[in-house]
């Protein structure tokens, strides 16, 4: 039983191996980025909203609700960013349900990238709100004893981001293996709506994870314990 789509070659070209994790990492990409330009060519004032236009602008509207609870600065940029990794993770999950489909959050590759990704925004994110003085000086707070710590903590963040995403999704597909080896004709359908929602919630999960990890990064410490309706 392979335990990660890395070890199933799709394709050799060239002594190039095309595995199941890049393969699969593309459709999900071309699916979204073909969904998104069907629902907003026609996204003009004066043009009515369809249901798919209506479904884009709830799960919109959602996550910027969510932004807006957990940072005290909330930043636009911060939703394109949040909204690019649920959405992009949540359809690797649900599209699991699909005969033959290996999702790309199976491999620790992808989960290792996703993780790499905010590690990377954060900081981006924190110059750009506090400057690059007021981002350096936060690994010295309270004093610079903490400074090999709070260096510590950043990287241990993404870590465990990787490590969650990678062993929910990939623990999820070996039971799944098991039960239906078991028992083939009544665990398909259960298995099914068990990974409907969890791969929802996975991509959830990580998705506020980051919104929390990059609101700490841009959020003054002075200022980080009042709410986001007194900082505006």
């Amino acid at each position: 039983m392979e335990l990660t789509p890395d070890d199933t070659i799709v394709l050799t070209v060239g002594g190039f191996a095309l595995n199941a994790t890049i393969l699969f990492t593309w459709i999900v990409m071309a699916i979204l980025t073909a969904v998104s330009v069907l629902i907003t060519r026609n996204l003009r004032p004066d043009v009515p909203p369809d249901r798919w236009r209506t479904t884009l602008e709830a799960i919109v509207l959602t996550i910027q609700s969510q932004i807006d609870e957990i940072s005290a600065r909330p930043d636009r940029r911060l939703l394109y960013f949040a909204g690019t990794l649920f959405l992009f993770i949540v359809t690797s999950n649900l599209l699991m349900i699909v005969p033959g489909w290996r999702s790309p959050t199976a491999s620790l590759s992808t989960t290792a990238a996703l993780a790499l990704a905010v590690l990377v925004a954060a900081p981006l994110f924190g110059i750009s709100s506090r400057g690059l003085g007021g981002y350096l000086h936060s690994y010295v707070e309270p004093n610079v004893i903490m400074l090999p710590f709070n260096i510590i903590g950043e990287f241990s963040r993404g870590v465990s981001l990787a490590i969650r995403l990678y062993g929910n999704v990939m623990s999820g597909a070996v039971i799944a293996a098991i039960l239906l080896g078991v028992a083939p004709f009544f665990f398909p359908v259960v298995m099914d709506m068990l990974g409907l929602l969890t791969g929802v919630v996975q991509a959830y999960i990580f998705a506020i994870l980051a919104i929390v990890y990059i609101s700490s990064a841009t959020t003054p410490p002075d200022s980080s314990s009042l709410p986001a309706q007194e900082q505006t």
